[in-house]
């Protein structure tokens, strides 16, 4: 598996159980993240889309709400709503991610962690988010992992490394 698919998975994972849990349980990211992958740069990604999809919540879920006819986002499956949030994040906030490859990823992990007409549905909405963004003024906050992230995500490296 690819490290950014596989980073997307865990970002995925971590962001049902904060779903469930609530915010409180955002600060046992890294924990859950290098305990279930050793590979920095997948953690590292993981933790940028974790980070990055609950800081932009309001305002993904705002857009996912814009372009969702007829579904409310707490009528949502649980895996189908995290997926659009997490890549709702890709499409507006890290433009190093073509779209079309945040879509494609969606949908994969809509199909194999949803029901069966979850792959559809999130094509669908992403769809719409895409054409938005596209037509709406440039964004100027670009995530990436850079100097101003790592305060906040330190070297993964250097724990796995004294952990392992």
């Amino acid at each position: 598996m690819k490290r950014r698919t596989r980073a997307r998975e865990l970002a995925l994972q971590f962001l049902y159980m904060l779903d469930l849990r609530g915010d409180t349980f955002l600060e046992e990211a890294r924990e859950y993240v290098t305990s279930e992958e050793r590979d920095s740069e997948t953690t590292q990604f993981a933790l940028r889309l974790v980070q990055g999809t609950h800081e932009h919540k309001a305002e993904i879920d705002a857009m996912i709400q814009g372009v969702a006819q007829n579904w409310s986002i707490a009528r949502m499956a649980v895996v189908d709503r995290n997926v659009l949030r997490l890549s709702t994040f890709e499409l507006l906030h890290c433009h190093d991610i073509p779209p079309k490859v945040a879509i494609n990823e969606a949908i994969e992990l809509g199909k194999r962690y949803s029901g069966q007409n979850s792959g559809a549905f999130i094509n669908g909405i992403l769809d719409k988010i895409m054409n938005r963004a596209k037509n709406a003024p440039a964004a100027t906050d670009v995530v990436e992992a850079g100097p101003e992230m790592e305060e906040e995500l330190p070297d993964v490296a250097a724990e796995v490394e004294r952990e392992g």
